[in-house]
């Protein structure tokens, strides 16, 4: 099977649901074995900044499904977009989405990802990426037909940046894949250091 490991290789196991994420392996050759999403609690801790926020929870994410399959390599990421020391949620109802929106409009903000690596021997290697960027100011109508896309249904910030409001986005400095959820250049030397054979 083309991009498939070699067979000394330790199996792969992505701990994300998301569809973005597998593209972007795809993108560097790289075809999990075995997807399984961790289910953790992604609440901030009181006063965690947005980097720790977003290291913590690959960790976490990554331990999670060590415990039960060692000898694996568990690659886990974790997406946080903040405004000063503030991180914003996830967004899931309309309000929330829209309350985001307003506060990102006209002004910068950086997204971080942090990519967490257990490789088969146990040893956790995690990097995170960190992009600066800046989004127009948005209109009502752009923010309406925003919301009216759907398309900010459970993405950090209320936004994702490979649709629609990747035209809202007058500057970036950083990844472009970091910030579509997994940054292709960390986690390939991730990838490398943890024994995976690209």
């Amino acid at each position: 099977m083309h991009g498939a490991p070699h067979s000394d290789c330790p199996p792969l196991i992505l701990a994300s649901a998301s569809p973005r994420r597998l593209d972007l392996l795809a993108q560097i050759g790289v075809v999990p074995n075995h997807v399984i999403p961790a289910d953790i609690n992604e609440d901030p801790i009181a006063g965690e900044l947005p980097k720790p926020h977003a290291l913590r929870l690959s960790q976490e994410k990554a331990h999670k499904l060590s415990v039960n399959n060692s000898g694996s390599i568990i690659l886990a990421a974790d997406t946080v977009v903040g405004v000063g020391r503030r991180i914003l949620p996830k967004t899931e109802t309309e309000t929330e989405a829209r309350d985001c929106l307003r506060l990102l409009s006209g002004r910068g903000h950086r997204v971080y990802t942090s990519v967490c690596i257990i490789d088969g021997e146990g040893v956790m290697r995690a990097r995170v990426s960190e992009t600066r960027l800046k989004m127009k100011r948005l209109t009502q109508s752009e923010i309406d037909s925003y919301i009216a896309s759907d398309e900010w249904r459970g993405k950090a910030g209320g936004y994702g940046i490979q649709g629609r409001a990747g035209a809202f986005i007058s500057h970036i400095i950083g990844s472009y894949t970091g910030v579509v959820g997994l940054p292709v250049f960390e986690t390939r030397n991730l990838l490398l250091a943890s024994g995976y054979t690209l």
